[in-house]
């Protein structure tokens, strides 16, 4: 194996400790800093025997990496990313890309003008079930998609908003949990034309919303449905079926469906439905299922950063697709403060 590369993780919160924990686990990661001003940041650092900083500037001038995670505030990841990319340092920015379209495409503009590798952090494109899933649409085992649909639908506990951000708007489940179904279906189905919702707040009456119901309009016509709410007693959430986080208890229902004119699929089992013979309602349907092997994917996504650092692969997440899901899922929140359809400024 060629030799680790040299990475630097800048905000040592919950995310970053995530990246931390997985790049010391493998032998082809190498930590090289840690970026953390807080007490606790710094004493990780000291404890792990990783050089330390208070700043990313401070790093950058001192430490030779060739990428770095940023996990710091969503407000803050377009201005420290882009100082990486202008000092050639490769960025995996963990998700949301930004807290505004506009600052995102500030981030698609520095990239474009510096050829340096961006890699947006929606770790679901990495799941092995989500990657086949997008496999069977782009081989027509489904035909032609006519619709999708998302659940996202889980109890938070009343400490968790302790923290007064999360009482916020910003806050809210529809950036801070939604944003992944969002791009887990532009992933496997396509781009979003055009958004629909209605968003509430009624069972905590918080400022931000604690519920959503959206309606997506795909480019290639087909129609999808969102239903997410953090106030509801239900397993019928990706976190919860898909295993992917060992934190929750793995329930076994389906979160996500894409239905199509040849067959329509469940996931996460990877259940194909089609008919074998005459397609009618009157007929049988055969149910297929593809099982893959389960795969980390904070360490499949940082093995891929690595990759496209080291051979220039394309990111499977790339800062315009980072920027196109924010805008989507922004969309969410914006139709349902209007109460109108919001159509979607094509982005390239």
């Amino acid at each position: 194996m060629d030799s680790a590369i040299p990475l630097a993780v800048i905000g040592a919160g919950l995310i970053g400790r995530t990246h931390i924990d997985r790049i010391l686990r493998h032998p082809a990661l190498h930590l090289a800093a840690i970026v953390d001003p807080t007490p606790a940041g710094q004493a990780l650092a000291a404890s792990l025997g990783v050089p330390g900083f208070a700043t990313h500037a401070e790093m950058l001038d001192k430490t030779p990496v060739r990428g770095a995670v940023v996990a710091t505030p969503n407000a803050t990841h377009v201005p420290v990313a882009t100082d990486c990319l202008r000092r050639g340092v490769a960025v995996l920015v963990e998700k949301p890309v930004a807290d505004t379209v506009d600052e995102a495409r500030e981030l698609v503009r520095v990239q474009a003008e510096t050829g340096v590798a961006v890699l947006v952090g929606h770790h679901r494109r990495h799941n092995p079930i989500n990657r086949r899933a997008r496999a069977l649409v782009a081989e027509g085992r489904l035909g032609r998609i006519v619709t999708a649909s998302a659940l996202a639908t889980f109890l938070k506990p009343a400490s968790y908003f302790d923290v007064a951000w999360r009482r916020q708007p910003g806050g809210g489940p529809i950036l801070i949990n939604l944003i992944h179904d969002i791009d887990m279906l532009r992933f496997i189905v396509g781009e979003i034309d055009s958004v629909q919702a209605a968003t509430s707040n009624a069972v905590r009456g918080y400022p931000v919303e604690d519920t959503a119901a959206a309606v997506l309009r795909f480019a290639g016509g087909a129609l999808g449905t969102v239903l997410l709410s953090d106030v509801a007693t239900a397993p019928w959430s990706w976190d919860f079926c898909s295993g992917e986080q060992d934190q929750y208890p793995c329930q076994n229902v389906q979160s996500h469906h894409v239905m199509g004119t040849l067959g329509s699929l469940s996931l996460p089992d990877l259940n194909l439905w089609h008919y074998r013979g005459e397609a009618s309602w009157y007929a049988e349907f055969t149910r297929e299922q593809t099982v893959v092997h389960k795969a980390d994917v904070y360490t499949e996504q940082l093995l891929h950063f690595r990759a496209v650092i080291d051979s220039g692969a394309t990111p499977l997440c790339s800062a315009l697709d980072g920027l196109r899901t924010l805008q989507a899922t922004l969309a969410v929140a914006e139709a349902g403060r209007r109460a109108q359809p919001l159509v979607l400024e094509p982005q390239s």
